[in-house]
C-alpha cells in the first residue's frame, strides 16, 4: 500500500532459544494426581508454561523491539471452520518469484487488521491472481520488501488468498501494520473502499469467516479487545507504548492513514458480529 516506508519487510526476530536443563521425573502418584486435574485447570497451567514471542528487531531505529503484549481470551476453544483459502502457488509463479529469507513466526494470532490494497475496483474475479501478483512485485520490488505484506487477501467474489509465505494456518510475522505485526494478522481487501463505495456483500462475509477461522485458533473474540505493544514510533503509539485495539480493526487504527477506506470501515462492526456467530458466540 502506498502509505507504507520504505522497508524489507517486518523486522527480523532476536534472540535464539536457550538450551534447557533436564528436568527430574516427577514419581509415578504425583503423575497419577496431575491426571485428575480438571480440564480448566490444566488449560490454564498450559497458559502459564507458554512461551512468549521472540524480541523483534526494530530495523527503523537499529535497536531490539520490545515483545507485544496481548490479553488473553476470556473463552478458548471457540473455533469456526477454515474457510477455503486458494494458495499463494495460484498466484505466483515461478518467473515472479523473488528470492526471500525464510518465514518469522509468532506464537499466535490475537489480532485481525483489515485493510484495502488501493488498487482499482474494476476488475474480474478470475484476474485477482494477476492483480495480487502485481501487488508482490511493487512491494518486494520498489518498496524492496522480503515478501508480499499482508497475510491474506480478498476479492470481490469472497475468494480468499494466500499472502505472505509461512503456511496459513500458522502465526506468521506480517508486514501490513507497522508497529503492529507481532501477534497480528493483515487481510487486504481488493480494491479501494474510500467512503461511497459499495463493499460487496461476498467480501466482507469471506473477511468474516477468515477472522473468525484465524482467531478462533487463538480462543479470541472477534468483538474483543487486545492489548499490544507498539514496536515503531512511525504508528499512532510510541515504541513501548501499549495500544488497546479491537481484535478486528482497521489499519488507520494503528498507522496514519485512510486505510481501509470509510466505507470499508463502517463495515467492519457487521463483520465482527458475523465472524463470532461463526464462532459459536
Amino acid at each position: 500500500m502506498r502509505v507504507f516506508r520504505k522497508t524489507r519487510g517486518a523486522p527480523k526476530q532476536g534472540a535464539g532459544s536457550r538450551r534447557r536443563a533436564a528436568r527430574p521425573r516427577l514419581p509415578r502418584a504425583v503423575v497419577a494426581v496431575l491426571g485428575c486435574v480438571p480440564g480448566l485447570v490444566a488449560v490454564m497451567a498450559l497458559v502459564l508454561c507458554a512461551v512468549g514471542v521472540d524480541r523483534a528487531m526494530d530495523r527503523a531505529k537499529g535497536r531490539p523491539g520490545r515483545s507485544p503484549v496481548a490479553a488473553l481470551p476470556a473463552a478458548a476453544g471457540r473455533q469456526a471452520a477454515r474457510p477455503p483459502i486458494v494458495p499463494r502457488s495460484r498466484w505466483l509463479d515461478a518467473k515472479s518469484t523473488r528470492a526471500q529469507p525464510p518465514p518469522r513466526y509468532d506464537d499466535r494470532v490475537v489480532a485481525i487488521f483489515v485493510h484495502h490494497t488501493d488498487s482499482p475496483n474494476a476488475y474480474e474475479c478470475d484476474d485477482s491472481p494477476r492483480v495480487i501478483r502485481h501487488l508482490y512485485a511493487g512491494q518486494t520490488g520498489v518498496k524492496e520488501w522480503d515478501d508480499i505484506g499482508y497475510n491474506f487477501l480478498v476479492d470481490r467474489c469472497g475468494t480468499i488468498y494466500e499472502g505472505r509465505a509461512g503456511g496459513v494456518d500458522r502465526p506468521v510475522t506480517g508486514a501490513h501494520a507497522q508497529g503492529f505485526n507481532h501477534r497480528t494478522a493483515g487481510v487486504a481487501a481488493i480494491g479501494t473502499f474510500t467512503a461511497g463505495t459499495t463493499v460487496p456483500r461476498a467480501m466482507s462475509e469471506a473477511i468474516a469467516a477468515l477472522a473468525a477461522w484465524k482467531l478462533g485458533l487463538s480462543g479470541v473474540d472477534p468483538r474483543g479487545t487486545v492489548r499490544l505493544v507498539s514496536s515503531n514510533d512511525l504508528s499512532r503509539y510510541r515504541a513501548g507504548a501499549a495500544a488497546e485495539l479491537p481484535t478486528v480493526v482497521g489499519h488507520d487504527v494503528a498507522f496514519m492513514t485512510s486505510c481501509p477506506g470509510a466505507a470499508l470501515t463502517a463495515r467492519l462492526p457487521d463483520i465482527r458480529s458475523r465472524a463470532a456467530r461463526l464462532q459459536g458466540r
